[in-house]
């Protein structure tokens, strides 16, 4: 299975998608790293700042009423403790922690202060109180809108009397870069890329179709109308050029047409005069020899002039039963004695230029019955072209002769008889009015003997 569009609009619209969505996941990365920094400064300052006014307070509580007012400040998100020894213990400081307690320092006068911030990856808290905040601090975390676990916070500072007051508390982290809300972001910028690429791309890469098919016209007809010039600058260039070369083209065919025509043309006249004084000959066996002669010259430059004609004269294209074609050409044989057969369908309508169609077919069937004893005809067409065969039962062409035989005055035989192999030029006409279709006419040897003549034109 391919993956990977084929066509040029489909595969940059892909590269679009693939580098703004990166670009987009490298911005929320971005974000969300800067964003996380911001909310864990803002919560361990809020959180310096709660810790320092609470301490204040106990303080400046008699020891009485202690347990009281730490029970009054305490919440699910905060707990508090006083005892005689720190319940959090000591030990390296990251910058958090260093930033974290030089706040409290700033708050609290100095006193001594231990600071310690736990990872969820954390191996555990290494006392009961650390043990009881954390389990405080995941319960509430998982309770408020589903937010994940962040930092917890231990906090000991030592009171004037000695004691030491112990909190233990959360630092909330941010959402994920994954949250509802960035998702839904990056699917409405991928709806929205997709649709402006698709139409921007398409709309730059139109003119490439146009090219596209302007070249398939070329190559069935020289005098086809020429590209609009229309697009980007580039695009207009190339359109320019090619309708240039088009024209050049369709020079270089119309002065080989016209030239050749021209010399079959002046031909006749010497050709003319060569049978007249051959009429004066007294030896009667070498005057028909020279008439002979004279005779294939004259054939010779008639069909080249008629192939001179129907490239210089176009038919124009019409829509035709081509059953009805071939069948008229089947019919036209058969009802001369002709071993012909025809195998079609009832009726297949088809644009072309029905007299230049019917000169091919009339071509490959007089071939088949003249060389291959017999003619088997057979139409058949399917969602993408039309086929029409023709078989023979005879001895076939060497593999070797089989690309020659469309060569303009090429034959096979030796002889140059008229009645034998003709001037050369009917296979040649016929491919030239195939590919004028748009089709191919190939010539292969069958398994069972005889050759096959197809015509494949598309639909």
């Amino acid at each position: 299975m391919r993956l990977l569009p084929r066509t040029l609009a489909g595969q940059t619209v892909l590269v679009l998608l693939i580098g703004l969505t990166v670009s987009h996941l490298a911005s929320m990365w971005i974000y969300s790293t800067d964003r996380v920094q911001v909310l864990t400064q803002l919560g361990g300052f809020n959180v310096a700042t709660r810790v320092a006014e609470i301490t204040h307070l106990v303080e400046d509580t008699p020891p009485e009423w202690r347990e009281r007012l730490l029970r009054a400040v305490e919440s699910p998100s905060l707990s508090v403790a006083v005892t005689p020894e720190s319940m959090v213990v000591p030990g390296e400081h990251d910058w958090q922690e260093r930033a974290l307690e030089a706040l409290l320092a700033q708050d609290l006068g100095g006193r001594p202060i231990i600071v310690r911030l736990h990872e969820p990856a954390d191996s555990g808290p290494t006392s009961g109180f650390e043990r009881t905040a954390g389990w405080l601090h995941m319960h509430m975390m998982r309770g408020v809108h589903g937010w994940p676990v962040g930092q917890s916070l231990n906090v000991s500072v030592r009171l004037e009397d000695g004691a030491w007051i112990n909190f233990a508390t959360a630092i909330p982290q941010s959402e994920s870069l994954w949250s509802s809300a960035s998702t839904l972001s990056m699917v409405l910028m991928t709806a929205g890329v997709l649709v402006v690429s698709i139409w921007a791309v398409r709309r730059l890469t139109r003119p490439l179709a146009g090219f596209a098919r302007a070249a398939e016209r070329l190559g069935r007809d020289v005098g086809a109308p020429p590209l609009a010039v229309a697009g980007p600058i580039e695009v207009q260039r190339a359109a320019e050029a090619f309708n240039d070369m088009q024209a050049r083209i369709r020079r270089l065919v119309e002065n080989r047409t016209l030239m050749l025509a021209a010399i079959s043309h002046d031909l006749r006249t010497p050709i003319t005069t060569l049978k007249l004084r051959a009429e004066f000959v007294d030896d009667d066996e070498e005057r028909a020899r020279m008439l002979a002669t004279l005779a294939e010259m004259e054939a010779l430059v008639g069909e080249t002039l008629a192939f001179a004609r129907d490239e210089a004269v176009r038919e124009d294209r019409r829509r035709v039963d081509l059953v009805a074609l071939v069948a008229s050409v089947v019919d036209d044989l058969a009802d001369a004695g002709a071993p012909v057969t025809l195998t079609a369908p009832a009726k297949l309508p088809y644009d072309c230029r029905p007299l230049a169609l019917k000169r091919v077919f009339q071509n490959l069937i007089e071939n088949a019955v003249k060389y291959g004893e017999t003619a088997a005809v057979n139409v058949a067409a399917d969602d993408h072209a039309v086929t029409i065969s023709v078989d023979d039962r005879g001895p076939g062409i060497a593999d070797a002769e089989l690309a020659k035989v469309f060569t303009p005055f090429y034959r096979i035989e030796a002889s140059r008889s008229r009645e034998t192999g003709g001037v050369g030029l009917g296979l040649a006409v016929a491919l030239s009015i195939v590919h004028a279709h748009g089709g191919e006419l190939r010539l292969a040897n069958r398994l069972e003997g005889g050759l096959r003549a197809a015509v494949e034109l598309p639909r």
